[in-house]
């Protein structure tokens, strides 16, 4: 048996099965009228309801970004930040009194500013009776005062302090204002009940009373007493009844006496 064209056949057998076929893929597209027309639209329909779901978002994170953006401009920069305050109804205060008691720096973030804390602020200054503080966008603010009305006089040593109705001192001058009628008392101020009792009286004088009134002198809450031209006297007593004190009062100026006692209305002295 010979040996080589066994070998030769084998050779060629191993190299027929050792040979692999292959396969290329390729990929095509494929025309759009290969899809029916059903799934084309059932896409489109698709992507149009993805697109109406996702916009109410898109706007939302929209205005979010806006709105931290301007956020930031306003309190975060000095773009829009305080230049300017201007006062007005200010006689008894200086402009100048009024920004160093509101206190805010340059350049403050406008919309920052706390206008209360401002006004209670600016408030604190004794002729100042009632403050409003409002923005002027872009960079102002404005202070309007209603300043203090004086209503009587209290001296104290060689200066006079000014009151307002309520009792509050808030003007101290070297000399008396003229149309202030004269209160003396010993420790003027609106917790003062001495203080109090005077206001009140004046406030019931009678247009002749105030045309005689020299001075009111409170000595106590029951020895209140008006001295009036010509050096007469007209004693009060409290302040209880003041109209009626008021009106007997002004019906005995004519009479001749230096002293007239209205402490009890009804029963009149005078000598």
């Amino acid at each position: 048996m010979s040996p080589g064209p066994a070998r030769g056949r084998g050779t060629g057998s191993d190299g027929g099965a050792g040979r692999r076929s292959t396969r290329r893929w390729q990929l095509v597209r494929a025309d759009s009228d290969a899809v029916p027309a059903s799934t084309r639209r059932f896409m489109a329909r698709a992507r149009r309801r993805r697109m109406r779901a996702a916009l109410p978002w898109a706007v939302v994170g929209g205005l979010v970004a806006l709105a931290g953006l301007v956020a930031w401009v306003l309190l975060g920069t000095g773009l829009f930040g305080v230049r300017e305050v201007r006062v007005e109804g200010a006689e008894l205060v200086t402009a100048v009194q009024v920004r160093d008691a509101a206190g805010v720096t340059d350049n403050a973030p406008l919309a920052r500013i706390d206008l209360a804390e401002l006004a209670d602020r600016i408030g604190a200054l004794p002729p100042v009776e009632r403050v409003t503080v409002t923005r002027d966008w872009p960079d102002a603010l404005v202070v309007r005062l209603t300043e203090r009305t004086g209503v009587a006089v209290v001296p104290g040593g060689e200066q006079f302090v000014v009151l307002d109705a309520a009792g509050v001192v808030f003007r101290t001058v070297p000399q008396r204002p003229d149309g202030l009628p004269l209160v003396r008392l010993a420790t003027p101020g609106p917790d003062d009940p001495d203080t109090r009792a005077g206001l009140d009286v004046l406030g019931v004088l009678t247009p002749q009373l105030r045309e005689q009134l020299v001075e009111v002198t409170v000595e106590g809450l029951a020895r209140i007493s008006l001295r009036l031209r010509d050096d007469r006297t007209v004693f009060w007593g409290d302040a209880t009844r003041g109209a009626d004190k008021a009106r007997v009062a002004t019906a005995l100026l004519d009479q001749d006496a230096a002293r007239i006692d209205v402490s009890a209305p009804d029963v009149v002295t005078f000598r």
